[in-house]
């Protein structure tokens, strides 16, 4: 992390929590209920379930752990193909890793930033077992001819929800419009705890069933007469009764501790409420930043399908080429305006060029990265005058490049100190 201070950072920081969602926290620690796990964490992931309109949510304590365990339901074979965005955190797809199937990233859509249908239809097998693919900056995937695909050619679709809490697809919800979803509720998402947590949510009951046995230390197996065992080994003290049935059956894989505890589910619960309040908040900059970039024809913000409603996580605009691009980012920073380009083609990192994967696999991908994108602030935590400082510097910064005199932004009172 840069050693600098922004006047627009271009992540939040800090809890969205105000100070009645704090104070559960209080009531919680003066309670006798068990910190590990409790009734707040299954309140917290009803309400999760139905807010997103799914039959289950499963909480665990980060994403990246969601995402390994989501994975893991997909039953993946050696042998078997998963295509996979590009486009993306290394979280959604580094599970793969941990498995002998082949991984075939997928190019994108240049204006969405999303899987483009035409390249996913191209590239399924009588092999493809499943489809990894995520809702990139919060703009939701074309899921009705991902959907339509998947049922015709017979493989599961998992869709990492990570930037799309607040998002719609025809009225829907992401996280209710696939085989199984994860959620993140990492410090720089649209929902945020206490830094760390992550939430699966799928429609089939055995799935939810496995879920829970795998983040409790027991293992992934199809359960088959469970019976109660009463001191059955040597060397246990007689008498001893367990409360959890034995389990007879198939071991896939050993299970872990990925536990949510009470504290993040409690802050959790209380900040459903406000997930729609901070994405209209983010809505409504966006608007605005498409205002100021409406002026100037050499760049363009993402497109957003109309049936959609986009919860910008990720602002992401398009310059015309890297010199631009470069130069915009030279003149926003000047004025105090954090920039980040996300995210770093995954075919092209380490691990996966080790499998084979070279330049040239997803052209889109490739360019937007090392040529066109790029991310503004957008986040419900910047104050009024901050917003109103992002807008004054971006104007500024297109006029520069436009050819006119370098415009310094004036900052703010209320801000100064941040700089």
């Amino acid at each position: 992390m840069l050693d600098k201070s922004y006047v627009v950072p271009w992540g939040k920081r800090g809890s969205m929590s105000t100070g009645a969602q704090a104070a559960v926290l209080a009531e919680l620690v003066h309670e006798s209920t068990p910190l590990p796990a409790g009734t707040r964490r299954e309140r917290f992931e009803r309400s999760f379930a139905e807010s997103v309109g799914s039959r289950h949510a499963i909480s665990v304590n980060s994403a990246a752990v969601a995402l390994h365990m989501a994975i893991r339901m997909l039953d993946l074979a050696p042998g078997d193909e998963v295509i996979a965005t590009p486009q993306t955190h290394r979280a959604t797809v580094q599970p793969l890793l941990d498995h002998d199937v082949r991984v075939r990233f997928c190019d994108i859509d240049p204006t969405t930033l999303n899987l483009d249908p035409a390249a996913l239809e191209a590239l399924i097998t009588p092999r493809t077992r499943a489809l990894l693919l995520v809702h990139y900056g919060g703009c939701p995937a074309e899921m009705d001819t991902v959907m339509t695909l998947a049922r015709h050619h017979g493989f599961l679709v998992l869709e990492d929800c990570v930037h799309a809490l607040g998002a719609r697809y025809r009225g829907r919800s992401p996280g209710s419009l696939a085989d199984i979803a994860t959620f993140s509720l990492h410090n720089d998402r649209a929902g945020t705890v206490l830094g760390e947590g992550g939430l699966i949510t799928c429609d089939r009951d055995d799935w939810a069933q496995r879920l829970h046995q795998l983040r409790a230390h027991d293992t992934d197996t199809r359960t088959a007469h469970p019976r109660p065992a009463r001191a059955p080994e040597p060397g246990v003290p007689a008498g001893a009764t367990y409360t959890t049935p034995l389990q007879r059956g198939r071991v896939r894989r050993p299970g872990s501790d990925a536990t949510m505890p009470e504290a993040v589910a409690a802050l959790g619960q209380a900040q459903l409420a406000g997930v729609e309040t901070a994405a209209a908040k983010r809505r409504a900059l966006a608007g605005r930043l498409d205002e100021a970039l409406a002026r100037y024809p050499f760049l363009t913000p993402q497109s957003a399908p109309a049936h959609s409603t986009h919860a910008y996580h990720l602002y992401t605009c398009f310059a015309g080429h890297q010199e631009l691009r470069d130069r915009l980012v030279l003149a926003l920073d000047r004025r105090g305006v954090e920039i980040q380009l996300r995210y770093f083609p995954q075919h092209l990192l380490p691990q996966w060029r080790h499998r084979g994967h070279l330049r040239g696999e997803c052209p889109v991908a490739e360019r937007s990265w090392f040529e066109q994108h790029l991310n503004l602030p957008c986040h419900a935590l910047l104050t009024p005058h901050q917003e109103d400082y992002l807008i004054e510097a971006l104007d500024g910064s297109l006029a520069e490049l436009n050819g006119g005199a370098p415009v310094p932004a004036t900052v703010p009172a209320t801000v100064c100190g941040q700089r």
